[in-house]
């Protein structure tokens, strides 16, 4: 392991802020995790993932540690179904790319999310009608005092809404170095009734598609609205869709009855914060650097060298514009490191 004192951020955030960490140190196994969190020399720490679900609002003053633990491992198997242990510092999108070329079903819909394995958990990612935690059996994390590894279950996790115990009664308290996932080897459930994915199928007359045709819809419909970040800084959606209850939801479409919504059940539905955001006039517009994607008004934009203060002031002035207009919270699904 190699300390790097004043360490440029930039290529390690997906919005490409070009904060400093005091300190940084990557790590490729557990072992060096450990060393690295014994360090007394450096009272404060901060683990770093792929750098994908967060904005650095000002520079780091502490030690990174960043996570680059590698490895995918069956764990069991029969003739329907695999589990498989997946290393914390697998990038995310090659995990769902190996599993279909093994023939492996249930992460095709969360194909092109960024980011790695390690953090999906916290933010229990989803996409087009599947989430994390549908494939999800367990995850082993490291406690950042004691350094006992435990294990967590489903249930454990508290899995909700871009939601875990990890984001919640244990953010800070512990870091995830493995995933285990359930997946299905024959029989696979086919996921197509979210969004655009039926459409994109129809458009190249694909009528009963595999595992691999809902992988690659679902990458279409993702690279049609969402910017690589590899070309223009930003970390997907930067806010969570709200969801209100049954009683805002009539008063809501009663004054906006063209608005898009999803009933999540007989009392919650849920309202698309890029909709809200564009009715507001704020997709495609500019503010130096920082801006809100042109085709996707979710999706907040660092066209090279906004800082993570212009991007949160433009985040906050979002959120004040769509409460002002619509009597609607919106809040942001990134973690704001500040």
């Amino acid at each position: 392991m190699k300390i790097i004192a004043d360490f440029s951020l930039k290529n390690y955030n997906t919005f490409g802020i070009a904060a400093k960490a005091r300190f940084f140190v990557e790590v490729t196994t557990i072992d060096e995790l450990i060393t690295a969190l014994k360090l007394q020399d450096y009272p404060h720490k901060f683990i770093l993932g792929g750098g994908s679900n967060m904005l650095l609002v000002q520079d780091i003053n502490a030690l990174v540690i960043h996570l680059n633990i590698k490895g995918i491992a069956v764990l069991e198997e029969d003739e329907n179904n695999v589990v498989l242990k997946v290393m914390a510092g697998e990038n995310w999108h090659q995990l769902v790319l190996w599993t279909l070329d093994h023939g492996y079903g249930g992460l095709e819909n969360l194909s092109l999310i960024p980011g790695n394995t390690g953090t999906a958990p916290i933010q229990n990612i989803g996409a087009y009608g599947v989430e994390l935690k549908d494939r999800f059996v367990s995850c082993e994390a490291l406690h950042r005092e004691n350094l006992q590894i435990a294990t967590f279950s489903l249930e454990d996790c508290q899995f909700g809404y871009r939601e875990s115990f990890f984001k919640n009664e244990g953010r800070n308290s512990y870091v995830i170095v493995s995933v285990t996932f359930k997946l299905s080897k024959k029989n696979h459930e086919i996921n197509k009734s979210y969004g655009a994915i039926e459409q994109e199928l129809q458009k190249n007359d694909i009528k009963n598609p595999s595992i691999k045709d809902i992988s690659k819809a679902v990458i279409a419909i993702r690279n049609s609205k969402l910017p690589d970040p590899k070309k223009i800084g930003n970390s997907g959606s930067f806010f969570k869709n709200p969801i209100i209850s049954k009683s805002e939801f009539e008063k809501f479409t009663e004054e906006h009855p063209a608005a898009p919504f999803y009933k999540v059940s007989e009392a919650a539905y849920k309202i698309p914060a890029g909709w809200l955001i564009e009715q507001c006039g704020f997709k495609g517009k500019r503010f130096g650097d920082a801006g809100v994607h042109v085709k996707q008004a979710l999706v907040l934009v660092n066209y090279g060298n906004a800082s993570g203060a212009e991007i949160m002031a433009l985040a906050s002035n979002i959120i004040d514009n769509v409460r002002n207009k619509f009597g609607i919270a919106i809040v942001p699904e990134v973690n704001l490191i500040k």
